[in-house]
């Protein structure tokens, strides 16, 4: 596979250490070749790191095996989720799950990825979440949506820029992939 075509959630192996695509960005400078920017995770060491790649460069994928589970809670530092099918638990570690902590809602359905050895690589999140409002600034009458917008805390400590006409409690949906605000629930 190409560098060019590798997604966000991707895993690949880079001299022996399996790295998770975090983000990938196609670049294209005024002068000379275009690049990939990536932000890469050591699924095992849990550095992160950016890295610049050629889009021609090869990669090799790493076959993994999806389960779906449930997050379920967390205890310290650790997150636990359930297999659906075998009722099974993993702890993953906040470090392995990196900002992905933020969209962690009591019982929501993810995906866990394992190398085919048992090993547990990453954990896929669904496209959006829903969430309350914990703290905004007071809603303003007659605000559009196409205004600036404004900061919200959400009930997992995630901050979102939503429109002015949102109010603490109001539920939302929110991108797991970027962060945004999509709408409300």
């Amino acid at each position: 596979m190409q560098a060019i075509e590798l997604k966000k959630g991707m895993i690949f192996d880079e001299n022996g250490k399996l790295m998770l695509v975090l983000s990938a960005n196609h670049h294209k400078p005024g002068k000379g070749n275009t690049v990939m920017q990536m932000d890469l995770r050591d699924v095992r060491a849990g550095s992160v790191i950016h890295k610049t790649m050629r889009p021609s460069e090869k990669v090799e994928l790493v076959e993994v095996v999806k389960k779906n589970a449930q997050y379920l809670y967390a205890e310290g530092d650790s997150y636990n989720f359930m297999d659906s099918e075998t009722y099974e638990q993993y702890a993953i570690s906040a470090d392995q799950l990196g900002d992905d902590v933020k969209y962690l809602m009591p019982n929501i359905e993810v995906i866990l990825e394992f190398t085919e050895e048992g090993e547990l690589l990453a954990v896929q999140l669904p496209a959006t979440v829903n969430m309350k409002v914990k703290e905004t600034q007071p809603g303003i009458k007659g605000a559009t949506a196409a205004s600036g917008g404004k900061p919200a805390t959400m009930e997992t400590g995630l901050v979102v820029t939503v429109p002015d006409f949102i109010n603490e409690g109001d539920e939302l949906v929110i991108n797991t992939e970027t962060g945004a605000y999509k709408g409300r629930a």
